[in-house]
């Protein structure tokens, strides 16, 4: 089984680091990095670059696509070469996925249009833009249209380990989960809007104005 995970300039590393631990682990599963060329493509902030080993016209038909997210994600909207090839290869995928602002792509092409759909919390907007619904929810499935959103960053992995349960089975995906020892735990409760809002000590507004200030100084 063939699954591709496209790379931008400016992509969010775990978007596709996250899924590609979880996935790259069941044998009957290859993992290809792609991109517009063949080779090194650089993170969001510069420090990490990852090989794309193939373009998207060298994968036409793959069998499923984990589109991360980024800033990066937002010329994408518009690259006509990009959105043609999501269209096409959607057409014989057996899931079509992404996480974070991968979805502002996915909708780009006209795939979510009045479905619920995720993104990171962020860009809602953006994505309701599109025509999608956006929720909270942190994966959303319309398995009948063989699409799965995940929302921001860490996500991906929630979404792969249940991407695995459905192309394998629920043992593989338990598998997976253990061999990469996912089992958070963390040091805070401000993983959700929701949970930022209600237990963040320097309160819900203060908190989400400081992680606004903090990301545009990263980009």
């Amino acid at each position: 089984m063939q699954i591709v995970i496209p790379l931008f300039p400016k992509f969010t590393a775990l978007d596709g680091i996250g899924p590609y631990e979880v996935l790259q682990r069941i044998p009957s599963i290859d993992v290809t990095f792609i991109g517009h060329q063949r080779g090194e493509i650089r993170s969001e902030n510069g420090f990490l670059g990852i090989t794309a080993d193939g373009t998207f016209d060298d994968f036409p038909r793959p069998d499923v696509i984990v589109f991360p997210g980024g800033v990066g994600t937002r010329p994408l909207e518009h690259d006509d070469r990009v959105l043609d090839w999501v269209r096409g290869a959607h057409e014989t995928t057996t899931f079509t996925t992404s996480v974070c602002t991968g979805s502002l792509v996915l909708g780009a092409a006209g795939l979510l249009t009045g479905l619920t759909a995720t993104t990171h919390w962020s860009c809602y907007p953006e994505l309701e833009a599109h025509g999608a619904l956006p929720t909270a929810q942190r994966v959303v499935e319309h398995l009948d249209r063989r699409i799965i959103t995940a929302a921001g960053v860490s996500s991906g992995i929630d979404m792969a380990l249940r991407l695995v349960e459905l192309l394998v089975d629920r043992t593989a995906a338990e598998a997976a989960q253990w061999m990469i020892e996912y089992d958070p735990q963390p040091p805070f409760q401000c993983g959700s809007t929701a949970n930022a809002t209600a237990n963040a000590s320097a309160g819900g507004d203060a908190l989400t104005q400081r992680v606004i200030e903090y990301a545009q100084l990263r980009q």
